[in-house]
């Protein structure tokens, strides 16, 4: 079993390790303390010695940040962290507000603080944020000060050790491109830019470029690691020797040295005088001050490796093509399960979550999930990050829809794709709602689109038959996603924020509009899909890019609506289906053939 039902966080922790942190704060100087989600490495999802929001508050969410006084505390969450961030933390101890707004540098500069001293971790923090923080403190009259030891890492006494799995190499045969070429195209990048050398912070960028993972965050197969790569094709890559093996070494070659963590200070100050690239949006502050520090010309522009490791090559695509059948098979398998024994009103969201992992499994080859599934049953589904736990686990009630979210981890490719089923029979407002988000995925998934288009610009594509009925939805459309890294992946991203990345060929997206009446349920459809290359329209004069499916598994009809359906709209669902029967039927047997084969009959 992959998956952990245990009670995560909770008001309790709030009260056993706030006045921890008060005194380790007051021993520092520190009338004050932020506390940002990410840790180091910008990780969205976090190894357990590096969780200091949760040991804090109590909050476990993905996203978020704590503001820690000596008289009192506030903590920062987005929508769809409310009902969370409020059953995890102590009222009388915390107070929750909004992400965006007001945020913790909004709800910072309205304070009155003329005198405090608020400390803040340069290694947790851009330089991006750090500006904003600094701009919010002093409005709000307090003195910054940066802390070489957190107070948290101070009082945390029992605190997980640092995780410590093995790296390994990742084949050509999978990555589709050796790992020398990558860093020799890198490298040539950098020249043009006048760049001796790039640090690069990211643990995905960097098992991308070297062609290596590991297993040091749960769902994303990283190392956590450092690099420096050369405008010569060198790097020198930073890493706990205890990760390493000779395999390792073969693998990268004489190009690369391996250096201990340790060591990675002293190489900044080596780069003193030279002109070196730092991603002022992936980097932490303290990497900035370092470079500051040692005389070096700092070239503040994107990570290197972003675009490069976004824009899937050919293996990489056939490989997450190959992923996603497989996977789809399993998930068949499980909507076949959902639509006959899960009917009863009997089962539970976890035990539905590992049917889920099982048929997964049965497959070979699993490494890993991709992220915790998400099992939400009834009012479960409106949460849309929520995480089932033994205290939280409701039975999937006929009458109602139950909404699941998941996906694995393969060598070939990473998958996530959500479904929504009723349990019983639907309302026709549940019919309504499924087919209006439905419409939404139709409508992005075929659209058609020239060179320089950004995701925001196809974002209200897939809202607007909500927006026509007065309705709408609180994340994004969709993100970027790795092959066998992150399930959410950079810096192409599809939502109503601004991005200004264009989408090209190869850059592989969810579509996953959605719709949640809170206390009720909740409706998303998610597949991945990739760009693909500028193509002519007949009697067009420009040549379009578009998209192509990668997530193959049926949709519920018995929630469409089919009035509400064009005569294009219905084509596009017996096409889909069509291709889910002829990819997937090969590859399930006996009633789960003959169940496919129905629910892909034509509308």
């Amino acid at each position: 079993m992959r998956q952990n039902f245990d009670v995560k966080g909770g008001p309790q922790l709030g009260r056993n390790n706030l006045p921890r942190l008060r005194a380790a704060m007051k021993a520092q100087g520190l009338d004050g303390f932020y506390i940002p989600h990410e840790d180091e490495y910008q990780n969205e999802y976090l190894p357990a010695c590096n969780d200091r929001l949760a040991w804090a508050t109590g909050f476990t969410g993905s996203a978020g940040a704590a503001m820690v006084f000596q008289d009192m505390a506030a903590i920062f969450a987005d929508g769809r962290y409310t009902l969370q961030v409020r059953d995890q933390t102590d009222p009388d101890l915390i107070e929750v507000h909004g992400l965006p707004e007001p945020g913790p540098f909004g709800w910072l500069e309205k304070q009155s603080l003329k005198g405090k001293t608020l400390g803040y971790d340069p290694r947790l923090m851009t330089p991006n944020d750090l500006a904003t923080l600094e701009g919010a403190a002093k409005k709000a009259g307090a003195a910054l000060k940066a802390v070489d030891d957190n107070p948290i890492d101070q009082a945390w006494d029992d605190r997980p050790p640092e995780p410590m799995t093995k790296t390994v190499p990742h084949s050509v045969e999978h990555a589709g491109q050796d790992a020398t070429d990558k860093r020799a195209k890198i490298a040539a990048a950098l020249r043009e830019d006048g760049a001796d050398a790039a640090v690069i912070t990211s643990p995905a960028s960097i098992a991308w470029a070297f062609n290596i993972r590991g297993g040091d965050v749960a769902c994303s197969p990283l190392p956590l690691s450092r690099a420096i790569l050369k405008a010569d094709g060198t790097a020198d890559l930073f890493i706990d020797p205890r990760k390493t093996s000779d395999a390792l070494r073969t693998h990268l070659g004489n190009q690369v040295r391996l250096r201990p963590m340790e060591e990675l200070e002293p190489a900044l100050a080596e780069l003193g005088k030279q002109s070196v690239s730092l991603d002022p949006a992936l980097a932490s502050a303290w990497f900035f001050g370092k470079l500051e520090a040692a005389g070096a010309e700092i070239i503040r522009q994107p990570d290197p490796v972003l675009l490069p490791k976004a824009c899937k090559n050919e293996t990489e695509i056939k490989g997450t093509e190959a992923a996603h059948i497989r996977d789809g098979a399993a998930l068949t398998r499980f909507l076949h399960w959902l639509d006959t024994e899960a009917q009863s009103g009997e089962v539970t969201e976890i035990d539905a979550a590992l049917k889920l992992e099982s048929f997964r499994e049965d497959l070979g080859g699993l490494n890993d999930l991709s992220f915790e599934t998400i099992s939400g049953a009834g009012p479960h589904g409106a949460l849309p990050h929520y995480r089932v736990s033994s205290a939280s686990n409701l039975k999937l009630d006929r009458g109602t829809l139950y909404l699941v979210d998941s996906g694995g981890q393969y060598l070939d490719g990473t998958t996530d794709v959500t479904r929504t089923v009723p349990i019983g029979a639907p309302s026709a407002d549940m019919k309504r709602h499924y087919t209006l988000v439905l419409q939404g995925h139709i409508a992005l998934a075929t659209v058609r689109f020239p060179e320089g288009t950004t995701g925001t610009h196809l974002d209200s594509l897939a809202r607007y038959p909500l927006w026509q009925a007065g309705l709408d939805y609180d994340h994004g459309t969709g993100h970027g996603v790795g092959v066998y890294l992150g399930v959410h992946e950079g810096p192409q991203r599809i939502a109503k924020a601004w991005n200004s990345i264009a989408l090209r060929p190869g850059m592989i997206v969810s579509n996953e509009p959605g719709f949640y009446r809170e206390g009720q349920y909740g409706i998303r459809i998610e597949n991945l899909q990739y760009v693909t290359p500028p193509t002519d329209i007949p009697g067009g004069e420009r040549k379009m890019l578009g998209f192509r499916n990668l997530t193959w598994a049926p949709l519920a009809r018995g929630l469409i609506d089919l009035d509400i359906l064009s005569t294009d709209e219905r084509a596009w669902v017996d096409a889909y289906h069509a291709e889910v029967l002829e990819k997937i039927g090969p590859l399930v047997e006996g009633e789960v053939a003959d169940w496919l084969v129905a629910q892909c009959a034509p509308l």
